[in-house]
C-alpha cells in the first residue's frame, strides 16, 4: 500500500508532463504547389489539397501558386473550398519570376493569408469572354459587374484593397509584390517558405468565424504532392496538349478510314479524340475552330476521291492551320496554342494526311496483279494452233484460249479478257 501510495502521483506527474508535451508540440504545415493554368485539374488538387489538410488538422496549408489565370469555373471552385475551409490557408506566389494573374488574383485574395516573392507581381484580372463569337454589350457588362462585386467581396472580408481590386478588374492593372504590400493588396512579402512561416508565426486569422493564432516556426513542413490523376487532367487540359490530342485522333482516323480493318490506328484515334473533347470541355473553345479543322480533315479525305491536282490538299492544309490558330479564345491567361507547337503539329499532320492520301489514290490506280484481273495484258506464246481454241502459255501456266483469228504455235499473244477460265486472246 505504501508503494501505491508513492505511485500514483508519479503516474499523475508522467500523464501531465505527457500531455503538457503533445500540446507543445507543433503541429503540422501542409504546402502544395499550384503551377499552370487554373482549369478543372488544378481545382480538384487544391479542393483535395484542403481537405486532406482539413484531415489531418493542419497548422495551415501553404499554396504555393504560379498561374497565369485560367476558367472562371475552377477559379470560383478554390475560392469557395477556400473560404469554407476549417484551417487557415496561406497563398503565397512563388518563386521568384512567377505570377499570380486573371483568375489567380481572386484565388489569392480570398486566402487568409496573401504573400508574395520578391519579383513576383499580381493583377490583370478582366474576365475575357469565352465560347462562340462575341458577347454582346449588355452581357459583357453583367458579366464584368459580377466579376467587380465578386472580387471586392473577397478583398473587404479577407481586409485588403478592394479599390485596387476592382482596378484589376476594369482596367487589368498589374503590380509587383513590393508595391501589391504598400497597397494592402497582400499582407506580406517572403523570400521563400522558411521565411514565410517565421514571418506568419503569431498572426491571428478568422477562420470559420473563429479567431485561431498561426504556430508555424518550428512546425514540420509537408508537401502535397501531384499524384497521376492530378498531372493526367492538368495536363490533358493545357491546350497544346488538347491540340496535339485532336491531331493525332483525326489522323489515326483518317488512316483507318482510308485502310479499313487495320484497327491499332482507329482505336488510337477514338482515344485522343475522346481525351482533346475532354480537355475542350474545360478550356475556353471557339466552335468556328474546330469546324475548320473538321473541314480540312473532310478536305484530305475528298484527296483520294476526287481528282483535284493538290487543290483539296492545300485547302486542307490552310483550312487546318486557320483552325488551329482560332481554336482558343486568346487572352485568357495561359489558354492559348503556342505557334512553336502549332505550325510543326499542323506541317507533320498535313504531310500524314497528303502522304496517305496519295498512296490511297495510287492503289486505286494499280490494275489488279492476282485473280482473273490480273491477267488481262498479259503476254504470253502459243502452245497448239490458236483456229480459233487451243493452248497458250501465260504467267508461267498452260491455259485455254480462244482467237478471233488464227495463230500458228511459238506466236506470242496478249490476253484480252478471261471468260471462264477461258482466255481471250489477240497475237501480240
Amino acid at each position: 500500500m505504501k508503494k501505491l501510495k508513492y505511485l500514483i502521483p508519479v503516474l499523475a506527474l508522467l500523464l501531465l508532463v505527457g500531455a503538457a508535451a503533445g500540446a507543445a508540440a507543433p503541429r503540422a504545415v501542409y504546402v502544395l504547389p499550384a503551377v499552370g493554368s487554373i482549369n478543372p485539374g488544378l481545382a480538384e488538387f487544391i479542393v483535395e489539397g484542403i481537405r486532406l489538410a482539413e484531415r489531418g488538422n493542419a497548422e495551415a496549408l501553404v499554396i504555393e501558386l504560379d498561374t497565369p489565370g485560367g476558367l472562371e469555373t475552377s477559379m470560383r471552385q478554390i475560392v469557395q473550398t477556400i473560404s469554407n475551409a476549417t484551417v487557415p490557408v496561406v497563398v503565397y506566389v512563388s518563386p521568384r519570376g512567377a505570377r499570380a494573374a486573371s483568375a489567380g488574383v481572386f484565388v489569392t485574395m480570398a486566402a487568409n493569408v496573401a504573400a508574395m516573392a520578391p519579383g513576383t507581381n499580381i493583377g490583370a484580372a478582366h474576365p475575357v469572354s469565352i465560347g462562340m463569337g462575341k458577347i454582346d454589350k449588355t452581357m459583357e457588362k453583367k458579366l464584368l459587374n459580377d466579376m467587380v462585386a465578386h472580387g471586392r467581396s473577397l478583398a473587404n472580408e479577407r481586409g485588403r484593397n478592394a479599390d485596387w481590386m476592382e482596378k484589376a478588374i476594369r482596367q487589368s492593372v498589374s503590380i509587383p509584390a513590393a508595391e501589391a504590400v504598400k497597397l494592402k493588396v497582400v499582407d506580406l512579402m517572403a523570400d521563400n517558405l522558411e521565411d514565410l512561416l517565421a514571418k506568419i508565426n503569431g498572426r491571428k486569422v478568422e477562420v470559420g468565424g473563429k479567431q485561431l493564432i498561426l504556430r508555424t516556426t518550428g512546425a514540420p513542413v509537408k508537401e502535397i504532392p501531384e499524384g497521376l490523376r492530378t498531372r493526367i487532367l492538368k495536363h490533358i487540359a493545357d491546350p497544346n496538349i488538347a491540340f496535339i490530342l485532336m491531331m493525332v485522333g483525326l489522323a489515326g482516323l483518317y488512316f483507318e478510314l482510308s485502310n479499313p480493318g487495320m484497327v491499332f490506328p482507329g482505336v488510337i484515334g477514338g482515344i485522343c479524340l475522346l481525351l482533346a473533347f475532354f480537355a475542350f470541355q474545360t478550356l475556353p473553345i471557339n466552335f468556328i475552330g474546330i469546324l475548320l479543322i473538321f473541314l480540312a480533315f473532310i478536305f484530305f479525305i475528298l484527296e483520294f476521291k476526287v481528282t483535284s491536282y493538290g487543290l483539296l490538299s492545300v485547302a486542307g492544309l490552310v483550312s487546318l492551320l486557320l483552325g488551329g490558330m482560332m481554336l482558343f479564345r486568346g487572352g485568357e491567361g495561359g489558354v492559348d496554342i503556342s505557334l512553336s507547337v502549332l505550325i510543326p503539329t499542323v506541317a507533320i499532320v498535313s504531310l500524314f494526311f497528303i502522304v496517305v492520301a496519295g498512296i490511297v489514290f495510287r492503289s486505286h490506280l494499280l490494275r489488279s496483279m492476282t485473280g482473273a484481273a490480273g491477267m488481262v495484258g498479259e503476254r504470253g506464246v502459243v502452245y497448239t494452233p490458236l483456229n480459233p481454241e487451243g493452248q497458250v502459255f501465260v504467267h508461267g501456266e498452260y491455259w485455254q484460249a480462244v482467237s478471233d483469228a488464227p495463230i500458228a504455235p511459238g506466236e506470242a499473244v496478249v490476253v484480252l479478257e478471261v471468260v471462264d477460265l477461258k482466255l481471250r486472246v489477240r497475237r501480240a
